[in-house]
């Protein structure tokens, strides 16, 4: 079993900076694509940037410029800094990875989440 546990998260004003950080533990072969999630009150889930084994990044429109999402493979640890912070930033941030578990398997793991608050 692989067990992703999120830090970093809290209360800031519009405009500062926090790092989260997603580590995995657990029975891991290799870790492929990681993930960051986010949801708002009444709102959908929401993709907020990925990384691949091989560092390739994607992010959401909404956060392209100001979030930067990196890995650490040796620590099995995924982070998302993210500057410039809006009180729309506000939501629980998850992270997710794509984890070859087993010799035969892989799975989608979930942390648990952190909240983040921006205020104006």
């Amino acid at each position: 079993q692989v067990h992703l546990v999120e830090s970093g998260g809290g209360l800031v004003q519009a405009g500062g900076s926090l790092r989260l950080s997603c580590a995995a533990s657990g029975s891991i072969l290799r870790i492929n694509t990681m993930l960051w999630y986010r949801q708002a009150p009444g709102k959908q889930r929401e993709l907020v940037a990925t990384i691949t084994s091989g560092h390739s990044t994607n992010y959401a429109d909404s956060v392209k410029g100001r979030f930067t999402i990196s890995r650490d493979n040796a620590r099995n640890t995924v982070y998302l800094q993210m500057n410039s912070l809006k009180p729309d930033d506000t939501a629980v941030y998850y992270c997710n990875a794509y984890v070859q578990d087993t010799i035969l398997s892989g799975n989608l793991y979930w942390g648990q989440g952190t909240q983040v608050t921006v205020s104006s």
